[in-house]
């Protein structure tokens, strides 16, 4: 590794600990994934929403039991009448007489259905409608875990690929200023220069690029938790425990899905409703059977007994029976039939389709092991190349171009690394997430891996 005295170099690590301090000052905390998660738990709009929308949901239950509850009414009605009535008299001539009396009439009235078909099916149906949404719930408490740690994961990566352009523009400065100096003492070209030249004007454009997505990155996180992100806890790679997913079997994994999975739950608990739709529909050829129960008062009903007061108290049983309404209750049979099968359909559909993103993320996260570790190997070779083109430039063997290319090809592979390490961590979440499995424990276990 070539080391100029009094250059870029020499002056680096007094760089990288003022940098250091200043970022002591400036960062008073810093916020690791387990954080990120319960803070998104309680402020992300998104959960929040869902939440209330469920809360909407589960009242549908006690609305469809209290149609099979008694319905009690009471009703009042106070008139004032003035009558006008002309007639002819005994003389043949007319008169007008005036008068003006008051009414009144009271009633309550108890109704208890006794049988009627439809409201057991709605009842039945609107249990359906609660579990879906307690299913759509947990559905997105699920998602939750993914979207807070891609989100973590992406602002890290962001960070990381900053640390690499920047250590790449001190490199590329330090080979600029080696050229310079191999210029003037005479065995360099102006060719070396101009390719130092490039390279680090063309970092620096990445450098302002790069230091966009940091605060886009951030900014995306701190929409999820609702407070400002000030810092994060990077990826200890020496904690890194790069493990097959358990159960080992991708057959286990897709029948843990079937099982648990929120989204499979919710679209079950649709297809149900479905089928009560159906019995609804068919209610409305069935007669219906109520109790009813009435008292009723009334005062002055006609204006020939205007001081009579009446009471009565009925009680009995009222039966509707339909005959004809144009078939539209065929037609709502009709129309809740095709409903079913859209919904069994849907069911199948997403029975299959999770089927594939299971596979897909185990798949991933086995595939992934290997490829770190390759990449991981990938990276120490770089780092070797490197090192070995810098003392062959010292030597005359290599020029400044194979220098500048074996600086871009250890920040490739070491950038690939990066994301290769926070894609598994990523996987492990999502095939958790298909599994119903994504909860705190989970972010826990993954939160090890990241400290201050």
């Amino acid at each position: 590794m070539m080391v100029q005295s009094g250059g870029v170099l020499g002056s680096l690590p007094r760089l990288v600990l003022a940098g250091w301090l200043a970022s002591c000052a400036l960062t008073s905390w810093s916020m690791d994934l387990l954080q990120a998660y319960e803070a998104a738990k309680n402020q992300d709009a998104s959960i929040r929403a869902a939440r209330a929308a469920a809360e909407a949901g589960r009242e549908r239950l006690p609305l469809a039991r209290a149609q099979m509850l008694p319905n009690v009414t009471a009703s009042v009605t106070q008139n004032h009448n003035e009558l006008s009535s002309t007639a002819a008299s005994f003389l043949g001539k007319e008169q007008t007489t005036d008068t003006s009396y008051r009414s009144g009439n009271q009633a309550l009235t108890i109704r208890q259905p006794l049988f009627r078909s439809f409201l057991t099916a709605q009842y039945r149906q609107a249990m359906a409608e609660v579990e879906n949404s307690n299913a759509v719930l947990a559905q997105e408490e699920q998602s939750l875990p993914v979207r807070v740690s891609a989100a973590y994961f992406e602002a890290l990566l962001t960070s990381d690929q900053l640390a690499l352009i920047l250590a790449q523009r001190t490199a590329y400065a330090t080979q600029l200023d080696a050229a310079r100096k191999s210029f003037a003492a005479g065995s360099g070209t102006r060719t070396d220069i101009d390719e130092a030249q490039a390279r680090l004007d063309m970092t620096l454009a990445q450098e302002l690029e790069a230091r966009e997505n940091v605060v886009y990155t951030r900014r995306q996180l701190q929409v999820l938790v609702n407070q400002p992100v000030e810092g994060l806890d990077p990826l200890n790679v020496s904690k890194l425990d790069l493990r097959e997913p358990e159960p080992a079997r991708l057959v286990d994994w897709v029948d843990r899905a079937e099982q648990y999975s929120p989204q499979l739950k919710a679209l079950r608990a649709r297809a149900e409703a479905a089928r009560q739709e159906l019995d609804k529909a068919k209610a409305g050829h069935y007669p219906t059977l109520d109790l009813v129960a009435q008292w009723t008062r009334s005062d002055s009903e006609n204006v020939t007994n205007t001081s009579s007061r009446y009471s009565n108290q009925s009680v009995g049983l009222q039966l509707n029976v339909p005959i004809y309404s144009g078939g539209y209750s065929s037609a709502l049979v009709r129309q809740a039939l095709a409903t079913i099968d859209r919904a069994q359909e849907e069911l199948e559909a997403g029975r299959r389709d999770l089927g594939v993103q299971v596979h897909k993320e185990f798949r991933g996260m086995t595939e992934s092991i290997p490829k770190i570790r390759a990449m991981e190997q990938a990276a120490r070779s770089a780092e070797q190349l490197v090192v070995s083109s810098r003392r062959s430039f010292q030597a005359g063997n290599r020029t400044v171009l194979d220098v500048l290319n074996a600086e871009q090809q250890r920040m490739v592979v070491l950038r690939d690394l990066a994301q290769a390490r926070f894609l598994h961590l990523l996987g492990k979440i999502r095939l958790l997430s298909l599994a119903g499995a994504a909860d705190r424990h989970a972010i826990e276990d993954i939160n090890r891996v990241f400290q201050p």
